[in-house]
């Protein structure tokens, strides 16, 4: 984006848009539901990116060792896409309005990766939990405590912004979908600490078999809107 002279700092919605950010309008009407996976690789600047980065950070030295280098990337793309996805879904149900329709277009244009980021927090949430992991309870509690209070902390400043006046709009759908994702996608599954390696690889295949059909199902239902 900076070679092509975007502002590291705000982006306009146009550039975004150009760059493979999410618009409902652009998946429903103009059949481009390849943004709902680029727009996890979007950022509304480099104070965007880094906060969201910051956070991928904290978390994944978490999640690695649980779910492996495969199950993070795995939940990354399908939190990431289930949040984007819901977002594309509740922009058309609640917010939708003819009159503003341009070229297509409808709703605000979303970009980041905090969907994705929440999706992890998400599967942590249950996997915390495990009887699995050769961690003291009381430690287990405490990590699981500070992941739920992360979750929880920043779905109410997301929330917030929603109040008239405010001068950031944060996408709370991509939030919400991503974490339930979350965790859907770690209930089937045992962390790979303390789990033999054959039991924790098929249940991380049939958490992904349950999410790619549940998403796949979701994306079907929400193209029954387009053109509409």
């Amino acid at each position: 984006m900076l070679i092509h002279h975007v502002s590291y700092l705000s982006p306009t919605p146009d550039q975004l848009m150009a760059f493979g950010a999410n618009n409902a309008g652009a998946v429903l009407n103009n059949n481009q539901w390849w943004r709902i996976v680029s727009a996890m690789f979007v950022h509304v600047g480099i104070i965007h990116l880094a906060t969201n980065m910051w956070c991928l950070w904290n978390l994944g030295m978490l999640a690695e060792p649980l779910m492996g280098s495969g199950g993070v990337l795995a939940v990354y793309i399908l939190t990431g896409a289930a949040g984007n996805l819901l977002s594309v879904f509740v922009t058309r149900g609640w917010f939708y309005d003819p009159s503003d329709v341009v070229g297509g277009l409808f709703g605000p244009v979303g970009a980041g990766a905090s969907g994705a980021v929440f999706g992890i927090a998400g599967a942590l949430i249950v996997l915390l939990k495990s009887h699995w992991l050769p961690v003291p309870p009381g430690e287990l509690r405490k990590l699981r405590r500070s992941v739920i209070y992360f979750a929880g902390i920043n779905l109410v400043i997301g929330l917030a912004t929603m109040i008239p006046g405010s001068f950031v709009r944060i996408d709370n759908m991509a939030h919400m979908g991503g974490c339930a994702c979350g965790l859907l996608f770690a209930a089937p599954m045992v962390p790979r600490v303390g789990a033999p390696m054959n039991l924790f690889l098929l249940r991380r295949r049939i958490a992904i078999g349950l999410v790619v059909l549940t998403l796949t199902l979701f994306a079907f239902f929400i193209a029954s809107f387009q053109g509409q």
